[in-house]
């Protein structure tokens, strides 16, 4: 279910904020967004996968709450965050 390194470093360079930056809100939560959909996916095939059920549900909570902290931060770069990623609405 892990990233490959490849994967991570292109999520990198394109939700960085600037040149050096590898753990910003945006980074983390892009990453979050991507192990999400990877995991739904897994769960769709695998229904009775309750371990991995419990993992999904801490990174939906992880990125509510960075989510949050971005929003009361920056609201411009909040709003287009989810835009570019394509949740919320």
């Amino acid at each position: 279910m892990a990233l490959l390194q490849e994967q991570k470093q292109s999520i990198i360079s394109d939700y960085q904020v600037h040149e050096t930056d590898t753990g910003s809100v945006d980074v983390q939560v892009a990453m979050l967004t991507e192990k999400i959909n990877r995991l739904s996916k897994h769960l769709q095939a695998n229904k009775k996968d309750h371990s991995s059920r419990r993992g999904l549900l801490r990174m939906i909570g992880r990125r509510k709450r960075l989510l949050a902290y971005l929003v009361q931060q920056d609201a411009e770069r909040y709003r287009a965050l989810i835009k570019r990623l394509g949740i919320r609405g």
